[in-house]
């Protein structure tokens, strides 16, 4: 994929991140990858969709956690090739650490990945903080979809004529 004139490079989107919660905050955070998987991430796309973050606490530090995220076997690796669908640690200040804990243990919050991205050579995952979507809320937004679409094409249509 080509880069865009900020130095990245998108790599991997979760397309029912949007679809499922309705995203309200946005963050970058880094990922700690071992040397295969950044050779992978480079030439394979991994698979977000049933990813999600969590936190454990050891004593008084909290750790962000991305975990169901499948990053492939690198194809050039050896007997030492890392586990696709392993734990990665996320890497977060310690300020934004504790607001996505405090955001995490509200009602209803979650922590979902939306994309993976080269950003001048480094993984970077971008993470939404947001509330699951009902089944309305579904609908709506699909309702909504349709016609910014139809809308679309008339606007195309009576540009034409």
């Amino acid at each position: 994929m080509p880069k865009d004139s900020s130095g990245i490079k998108i790599i991997a989107k979760n397309p029912l991140a949007y679809q499922n919660f309705i995203i309200e905050e946005k963050l970058e955070a880094g990922i700690a990858l071992l040397g295969t998987e950044i050779k992978s991430l480079r030439q394979q796309s991994p698979n977000l969709r049933d990813s999600y973050v969590h936190f454990s606490k050891k004593g008084e530090r909290i750790e962000a956690i991305l975990e169901n995220a499948h990053i492939p076997h690198y194809s050039h690796g050896n007997l030492n090739n890392h586990d696709p669908m392993r734990k990665r640690k996320l890497l977060l200040n310690k300020r934004e650490l504790n607001r996505l804990y405090g955001a995490l243990t509200q009602k209803g919050m979650t922590i979902v990945p939306t994309q993976i991205y080269l950003k001048n050579g480094r993984a970077k995952v971008q993470i939404g903080v947001g509330k699951g979507k009902k089944r309305h809320d579904k609908r709506e937004t699909l309702k909504q979809k349709t016609a910014d679409m139809e809308m679309a094409k008339a606007m195309k249509r009576r540009g034409r004529s």
